[in-house]
């Protein structure tokens, strides 16, 4: 039995349905409303909520293969709660920052949960992804108002990745021999650009869509608000004000693990073009 949780994120959504496509065999489906959830036929849906561990318990029951995100509540006791339940292998998402830039907080607290896997005694493999070709959702609103999209470091690209090739290496990972104890740094084709990316909505959605950069000052006061200064510093200075060699590689780190190419930014937009109608 594989449990995926977060199964109606932008991963867990994709791999719930590669899964089934290719006959992983029982498949479990976590989400907070699974009454609500819609999922393919033959998948199990199983409510749970992180924030409270001991809910996980039935969704873990003669689990064997666990696909996890983290930090999406308290790693330590989901875990030990998938350590009890006797899961064999967790493929958890992680982040490129761990290597990229292990000095900031977000990625100092993923390499804490990672370590915790290590220590599980359970068989890991850890994916670390850069950016998701998904958080272009965050100007959705601006581009169905017609309004001009505003973001700082508009020239700075980064092999931004789409989740369902991330997706792609868990299931290989969840299914096929030779992944346990491997850690994955995963990344899009080609780089791409604040600017680039608003480009290719526009081109996705047959239109312009104005774009303006703007100051990281500007940038960290509205991002701020929302998570708070300490993350808003640590996204800024990943999508343009602290970059590196490391984070800017182009890695073929997909095309190895699933035998397919990478997707490019652009099909994400266009696959996801209704978002900004």
């Amino acid at each position: 039995m594989i449990l995926v949780t977060g199964a109606t994120g932008n991963i867990g959504s994709a791999l719930v349905k590669e899964l089934r496509a290719c006959g992983a065999g029982p498949l479990r489906a976590l989400s907070r409303n699974a009454a609500q959830a819609a999922f393919p036929e033959g998948v199990e849906a199983v409510e749970g909520d992180f924030a409270e561990p001991a809910s996980l318990k039935r969704a873990l029951e003669g689990v064997r293969s666990l696909f996890l995100v983290s930090r999406v509540g308290p790693d330590a006791d989901i875990l030990e709660a998938a350590r009890q339940a006797g899961v064999a292998h967790v493929v958890l998402v992680s982040s490129i920052t761990v290597q990229t830039h292990p000095h900031l907080g977000p990625a100092a607290e993923n390499a804490a949960v990672e370590q915790l896997l290590r220590n599980s005694g359970m068989a890991w493999t850890i994916l670390r992804p850069t950016q998701f070709a998904s958080n272009a959702r965050m100007w959705a609103g601006s581009i169905r108002g017609h309004e001009t999209v505003r973001a700082p470091y508009a020239e700075t690209a980064l092999p931004t990745i789409h989740p369902a090739d991330i997706a792609s290496v868990a299931r290989v990972a969840l299914t096929e021999p030779g992944h346990q104890g491997r850690v994955y740094a995963l990344t899009g084709p080609e780089p791409v650009s604040a600017r680039q990316q608003v480009e290719a909505i526009a081109a996705a959605l047959g239109r312009e869509v104005p774009f303006a950069e703007i100051s990281r000052q500007e940038a960290h006061a509205h991002m701020a608000a929302v998570f708070g200064a300490e993350a808003a510093d640590a996204v800024l200075d990943v999508t343009g004000g602290d970059v590196n060699d490391e984070l800017l590689t182009v890695r073929d780190t997909v095309s190895q693990v699933t035998g397919v190419p990478a997707r490019p930014f652009r099909q994400w937009a266009a696959e996801n073009a209704a978002a900004f109608r």
